[in-house]
Formats: C-alpha cells, sequence, structure tokens
C-alpha cells in the first residue's frame, strides 16, 4: 500500500460564527519553541478586526438578554466539549509553548476547569456586585449591574490557552461580547477554540477570534468607536501607553496590563471589570387608611 499524504491542517479566523480566511488573504508562519514549522495562520488586517466588531455588535443584544442561568449551560458546554477534544489541545499547547506533554496536559485540564468555573457564576456575580441601597426619603434605591458591551481583548503572549481562556470566559460570563487577538506567536489553541465554541451553543458573533500582528489589529480595535471595552493583557508596556491614549477618544473602559499567575485562583476582578452600575429609585407607597407603607 502506498504511502499517503497527510491532510494538514488550514486554520482560520473565527468571526460571526463563521471561519473566513483574512480578506487580505495574508499569512504568517507560526513554529513550535525550537523554530519547527507548524502551521500558517491568517494575518488579520484592519477590515478583519471591523468585520469582527461588527459581528460582536449584533450578537450583543441577544446574548446579553439572555438569562444567567443560559450563559452558564453554555459555558459548562464548552467545557464538555474541549474535554472531548483534550488530546488535540495538549499537542497543540505542548507545541506553542515548549512543555512537555505532562506540564502541557495540566495547562488544559486547567482551563477547561475554568470554564466549568466562570459557568457557575454567571447566575451569582449579581449578587455581589448588586445592592438595596439605604437613602433617606420614601424611596427604593437598587442597584444593579448590566455589561459593558463590545469587548477587545488581547490575549496573554506568554500563556496560549490558559491565559487565553482566563480572559475571554469572564468577559462572556456577564453577559458581554468580545473581539479576541491571539497570541502573536502561538495563535493555533486560539484557533481551535473556534471550533469547539462553533459546536457549543454559543451564538455566532459572541466571542470573534483574530490572528496576526497584536499591534497591528489592536490600534484599530482601541479606537473604534463601537468598541466599549478593551483588556490589555497581552499588550507590552509601550503598546498598551498607545493604546490607552486611542481608547481615550469614546472612554472605553480600560484594563491595564499587570503580572498574571495564570494557574491561580482567578478571583471576580475580571467578571467585575466589564459591568456598568443601573440605580433605580422608586418611591414607596401606602397602604389602606392605616398609611402603613411598603
Amino acid at each position: 500500500m502506498s504511502d499517503r499524504l497527510s491532510v494538514l491542517k488550514t486554520y482560520k479566523l473565527f468571526v460571526g460564527g463563521k471561519f473566513p480566511r483574512s480578506e487580505s488573504g495574508r499569512v504568517y508562519e507560526v513554529t513550535d519553541s525550537k523554530g519547527k514549522w507548524l502551521a500558517n495562520a491568517p494575518l488579520s488586517s484592519r477590515k478583519d478586526a471591523r468585520d469582527a466588531v461588527v459581528a460582536a455588535r449584533k450578537a450583543f443584544g441577544g446574548w446579553s438578554g439572555a438569562t444567567a442561568y443560559n450563559r452558564g449551560q453554555i459555558l459548562y458546554r464548552i467545557a464538555e466539549m474541549l474535554e472531548g477534544r483534550r488530546d488535540q489541545f495538549v499537542a497543540e499547547v505542548a507545541d506553542a509553548e515548549g512543555l512537555s506533554k505532562s506540564k502541557a496536559a495540566a495547562q488544559v485540564d486547567a482551563a477547561i476547569d475554568r470554564w466549568v468555573w466562570y459557568a457557575g457564576w454567571t447566575d451569582k456575580i449579581g449578587q455581589i456586585t448588586g445592592a438595596a441601597n439605604p437613602v433617606a426619603g420614601p424611596f427604593f434605591n437598587v442597584s444593579s449591574t448590566e455589561p459593558t458591551g463590545v469587548v477587545a481583548v488581547l490575549a496573554p503572549q506568554e500563556s496560549s490557552f490558559l491565559g487565553l481562556v482566563s480572559v475571554i470566559a469572564p468577559v462572556i460570563a456577564s453577559g458581554n461580547t468580545a473581539v479576541v487577538i491571539a497570541a502573536e506567536k502561538a495563535p493555533l489553541p486560539a484557533l481551535s477554540l473556534g471550533e469547539v465554541l462553533a459546536t457549543s451553543d454559543l451564538p455566532g458573533g459572541v466571542v470573534n477570534v483574530l490572528s496576526g500582528r497584536t499591534a497591528e489589529i489592536a490600534v484599530p480595535l482601541a479606537a473604534h468607536q463601537d468598541v466599549n471595552a478593551i483588556d490589555l493583557a497581552g499588550a507590552e508596556a509601550e503598546l498598551a501607553r498607545s493604546l490607552e491614549v486611542e481608547a481615550a477618544d469614546n472612554l472605553k473602559r480600560v484594563l491595564r496590563p499587570q503580572p498574571v499567575d495564570w494557574s491561580a485562583d482567578p478571583g471576580t476582578e475580571r467578571l467585575t471589570a466589564f459591568l456598568e452600575t443601573k440605580t433605580v429609585w422608586h418611591p414607596t407607597g401606602s397602604l389602606g387608611v392605616g398609611g402603613s407603607s411598603y
């Protein structure tokens, strides 16, 4: 029997629930830690970034309006699907980060567990961020949180999968939609994650994944008037400063880069980073002739 040629994987972007190539037709070579060629990844353009924002905005109404319980179910489904493709992601993370199979497996297992962790938070975050406020006067005063909107996320450069999940999951768990720039030198786990998201009941456009030169894609996203917030986790210091300047034009929320141990307990900081607080005043009334109030 003659030898057959391997069917090499074609990595594509994930935008609006579909898998387009970059509109520019460009690609760039992705190598492992030893310089061995792994694949060609799409080299996203400014047009790709704008298309991703359009998709994220279109999906925002339905996703933010879904019940927290439903969002939790979908995040848990993502964990289920990742569990079924665990071996693939172990191999990709090992190549991307130069890890042994056992260390890569630990990273993938932690990422799967993180989806489950955030799935459990979707219907609880309101309990720690909302409040019934004491006020002087015959009023009810209640504060509750709402998602900010479209969030641009620069994935961590040094943690191609666990760090990636750690910045995406809290954004969508709280009802936002995301445009994600994968780690520039190790984008393959992020692009494969798009395939999982597409089969996990996640509505198209809730998460959009771009690969390419981080600075080239991040600048138009930071300046985009329909992007409401930006997470600079994957930006080096000089780029982060320039992106903050661009983001100021429409008063985006900005989460600055900081040293993070992605394997540690994530806490709730990223869950609350992209929420807005709405406060409602409502007059109390009287019941019956006795004048008692409620």
